[in-house]
């Protein structure tokens, strides 16, 4: 399958992303930089992890603009997959093809740890049926983690499966001691209405060898690999 990995000024988790998907799964993967106006012919696209443009103003709010990002809503229309991994994840609420928004963590603190969430929904053509209620392990990284929505909209997600990942701890229990950041709901991944624009705050391409610490994000990128293949 062909991939798109989305690069920024600031973007620095793109190697890691190229790495997992080219060498451990045997895709083929081109770097498109923000300034292109198209993403060629890929099948999926991933917004990876990063500081893009800085972060300054707003996480995710300058490359929002970026030229890339038309073609980015038009993939995701087209009911393509889309993969935003943390600063991906902020920058696709930004764009506005995500619901909701993330704020600074509730410590002011950045937070850099490995951490569970259990899967909550299942994300068809990121997360197989098979895991609902699974516990992966993956690190996170981020200042700005904090996902907010009103509580209506959450209860309305929560219901129609948009909320796919929760912080929790190591029984896949859902409580304030395991929420790294103070995200309403304890959310650390969710999914749009169609279900083929899914991000997360942590960063599986960073759990996909033992020796790194674990491999549960593979689960991740197999499961858009195989929805590909099928499709």
């Amino acid at each position: 399958m062909k991939w798109a990995i989305v690069a920024f000024p600031g973007t620095n988790c793109d190697e890691d992303t190229r790495y997992v998907l080219s060498e451990l799964l045997g895709q083929e993967v081109r770097v498109v930089w923000h300034t292109a106006s198209n993403l060629g012919n890929a099948d999926a696209v991933v917004l990876p992890g990063g500081f893009a443009h800085g972060d300054y103003l707003r996480c995710g709010a300058i490359a929002r603009f970026s030229p890339i990002m038309d073609a980015v809503a038009e993939h995701a229309e087209r009911g393509r997959p889309v993969l935003g991994i943390c600063n991906g994840m902020q920058i696709l609420l930004e764009a506005g093809l995500l619901p909701g928004a993330l704020l600074r963590n509730a410590s002011l603190e950045f937070r850099c740890a490995w951490v569970q969430v259990r899967v909550e929904a299942t994300c068809s053509g990121f997360l197989p049926a098979s895991q609902l209620g699974t516990v992966l392990r993956m690190p996170i990284s981020h200042g700005e983690g904090r996902y907010h929505c009103a509580q209506d909209e959450l209860e309305t997600m929560l219901t129609s499966g948009q909320i796919v990942l929760r912080y929790c701890d190591p029984h896949g229990q859902i409580n304030a001691a395991s929420n790294p950041n103070g995200s309403v709901g304890n959310v650390a991944g969710l999914r749009n209405a169609l279900g083929n624009v899914f991000a997360l705050m942590p960063h599986p391409e960073r759990a996909c060898e033992a020796l790194l610490g674990g491999t549960d994000g593979l689960s991740i990128f197999r499961a858009m690999i195989g929805a590909m293949q099928h499709a």
